[in-house]
């Protein structure tokens, strides 16, 4: 990939993977909500930094004709942008609003102003969307990270069934437990599946090298956890069981903070 953006990229996975671009010899422009922490990356690498929040629909326009200004092109946009908020029923709008535009909309907006750009060229063109292993599954205590990462899989499940016969290639990074800020802050906070995801996470580093893989491929599903296609599979052969065993764990997790 020559030409690259990584969105939410001032630290975590989004930070591995510009590392990793970078160093395989891509152009890459860095994109943050934090400035500073964009800045710092893009330093770090010989890249581009662009700050703007992935969910404002203004912001991810300037995005992509910064990359076609800067760079004359993409090759690869990684819509990596994602927050995570714990709650359930009684979670305030405000929020289910913010994780919705962030976890979803962010998407729709790079493709409203990306795909006019990308289908009428006869060039490579990939978009990697990372949804998490809670579209696939769910994510106990947050409603609004497993509700809003199962509409992020299902968009990019849309554009790969609509576009692919226009040369967009579009992939879906699920991994489960990663060690990032947000794995620790889910962890502080306390949930039926902060210990769970802990305990097999892997490094941001360790993620980006099974992306580099996975780019060479098409597989919809990138997997850095291959034990999510075991209950991803199992989830839909037999809803009742999986959705037992879920709950078995939320009473296991309220019977110990009890």
């Amino acid at each position: 990939m020559r030409r690259v953006v990584v969105t939410g990229a001032g630290g975590g996975i989004g930070a591995a993977l510009a590392r990793r671009f970078a160093a395989e010899g891509a152009e890459v422009i860095v994109n943050d909500v934090n400035p500073a922490a964009a800045q710092a990356v893009a330093s770090e690498i010989g890249g581009l930094a662009v700050a703007g929040d992935a969910a404002v629909e203004d912001d991810t326009r300037l995005l992509i004709e910064t990359a076609w200004a800067e760079l004359g092109g993409l090759d690869l946009f990684c819509a990596n942008a994602g927050v995570l908020s714990a709650g359930d029923e009684n979670t305030p709008d405000e929020l289910w609003t913010r994780d919705f535009a962030v976890n979803v909309m962010s998407h729709v907006y790079v493709t409203r102003h990306l795909l006019p750009r990308w289908l009428d060229q006869d060039t490579p063109k990939r978009l990697l969307i990372t949804v998490s292993a809670a579209g696939l599954l769910s994510l106990l205590g947050s409603a609004p990270y497993a509700v809003t990462k199962h509409a992020a899989l299902a968009y990019a499940e849309w554009l790969r069934a609509t576009y692919s016969h226009r040369g967009l290639i579009v992939q879906a990074l699920c991994p489960q437990g990663v060690r990032t800020d947000m794995l620790l802050r889910g962890g502080e906070r306390g949930s039926a599946s902060a210990a769970l995801l802990a305990e097999g996470a892997l490094e941001p580093d360790e993620v980006a090298t099974v992306v580099g893989k996975a780019l060479e491929g098409e597989s919809f599903l990138i997997l850095p956890h291959p034990e999510v296609a075991d209950y991803y599979r199992l989830r839909a052969s037999d809803p009742d069981r999986w959705l037992g065993g879920m709950n078995k764990m939320q009473r296991a997790f309220e019977g110990g903070a009890a």
